[in-house]
């Protein structure tokens, strides 16, 4: 929906309030990089009619104390010389309906005089998916492009969605690989591994913001407890249902109940809406055409650095090497004296580690937020991955999981940023049409 453009950022951006609205209506409007300060936005209905004017930042906020329908409009004639809205049809004046969500973002997307994009940043979750081009991202699992460029043609937008989805594909790698280790030993698709993602994020939220711990022990923490998580997984639910000789379809049930067990247990901790993050995504940094913040490069030297400790780990270790036979033929690596169950229980614990780790990353690259649902939004995208590399395969999930980042975020080139994942779903489709086992699985003999 929302192809460049400036406008409203994320929540963790925008200023603490103490209010007891119930209610607030938000957001921060920028033209690029740039914040667009007097601009005025108004909130009517239920008996209210209040006015905001953007501060130095561009942030806006207005909060209602009671429930119900509200107009949230934007006064074109105070915005600067040159730019105006794109479609004021549709984005001048809009209702917005409250609901269990208390912090609701509204996106205001702008154009330049001669009609194209000004690069601005993507919006809150009011409405998924429609992060602006070039921005920052606020709606998990919707988020557009973390990277954004200074230049508007054509090439230098090419290559800094190229970064983006580059970064996007690392960070989804890792838990794309948990999938496939747990699917190359036990042959359960774990349909609550967007959950692990999900968690991950909300434990990081609580140590680094409810709490105000510094950030590497905020991490630790996090991992510590994800991997806890991993093995909780194991312990008390898939070992159990192993022994019991439960069928694949039977454990993928479970897997379904659990997954939306744990995700309205998130809702119920921390809300439906948007939550921000107190720790900042860093400086805005130019690198050429491309623009991004220091958040963005660390987590992709982070994910790249796991990533090959990963594939050392499986390629140099004795455990690595075991869990390469179980993943291959548990009942022939049980004869030959290794301990399949203990070696599953690792691998729960490892892609459960790894997947906490990627929804810290993931809270950054849409915008430093978290939400209850944001790993439940990116499962397919991570099956997706899983299945384009190769079933089983750790470096196949690491390939297409990149290719998915890829063509996610390219793809927003020609299309509205709604469809990307559709198109990358696509992709997905038109490869197995042709290589069946994906790009790096081996090709089964049947019969």
């Amino acid at each position: 929906m929302i192809a460049g453009g400036a406008a409203a950022a994320t929540a963790a951006d925008l200023p603490s309030t103490e209010s007891t609205d119930q209610y607030t209506f938000q957001g921060i409007i920028r033209d690029g990089q740039t914040p667009l300060e007097g601009v005025e936005i108004t909130v009517s209905g239920n008996g209210v009619e209040e006015t905001a004017a953007t501060d130095a930042s561009g942030a806006w906020s207005i909060g209602v104390a009671d429930p119900g329908t509200y107009t949230v409009s934007i006064d074109p004639a105070t915005l600067p010389d040159g730019i105006s809205l794109r479609d004021p049809a549709e984005f001048e004046s809009r209702e917005f309906t409250t609901a269990s969500t208390s912090q609701i973002g509204v996106l205001f997307p702008l154009q330049g005089a001669g009609g194209g994009g000004t690069g601005g940043e993507g919006g809150t979750g009011a409405e998924p998916g429609t992060g602006g081009t070039g921005g920052d991202s606020a709606d998990p699992g919707g988020g557009s492009a973390a990277t954004g460029t200074t230049d508007s043609s054509f090439w230098s937008t090419v290559l800094a969605r190229s970064v983006s989805g580059l970064s996007f594909g690392l960070l989804m790698a890792l838990g794309a690989i948990g999938i496939t280790l747990i699917y190359g030993t036990t042959g359960v698709s774990n349909f609550a591994h967007g959950e692990l993602l999900t968690f991950g994020g909300v434990v990081f939220y609580a140590t680094t913001t409810l709490v105000n711990w510094p950030v590497w022990i905020a991490v630790i923490v996090t991992l510590a407890a994800s991997a806890a998580l991993g093995w909780m997984h194991d312990w008390a639910i898939f070992k159990p249902l192993r022994k019991r000789g439960v069928g694949l379809v039977q454990v993928l049930i479970v897997t379904i109940g659990l997954s939306i067990a744990l995700r309205y247990f998130f809702q119920f901790l921390i809300g439906g809406g948007i939550l921000g993050l107190s720790v900042p995504r860093g400086d805005i940094l130019n690198v050429g055409p491309i623009v991004m913040r220091t958040g963005d490069v660390v987590s992709m030297v982070i994910a790249i650095f796991v990533l090959v400790a990963v594939g050392l780990f499986l390629t140099r270790t004795r455990l690595g090497k075991a869990t390469r036979a179980v993943s291959d033929n548990a009942s022939l690596a049980s004869a030959s004296g290794i301990d399949v169950d203990r070696v599953i229980r690792i691998v729960w614990v490892l892609g459960a580690l790894l997947t906490g780790g990627s929804g810290i990353l993931y809270t950054y690259f849409i915008g430093a937020n978290i939400k209850w649902d944001v790993g439940f939004t990116v499962l397919l995208l991570l099956f997706a991955g899983v299945t384009l590399g190769g079933l089983g395969s750790a470096f196949g999930a690491l390939v297409g999981a990149v290719v998915v980042g890829l063509v996610t975020e390219l793809s927003t080139l020609w299309i509205a940023a709604d469809l990307r994942y559709a198109v990358a779903l696509l992709a997905l489709i038109l490869v197995l049409l042709f290589r069946p086992q994906g790009i790096l699985g081996r090709r089964e003999r049947v019969g």
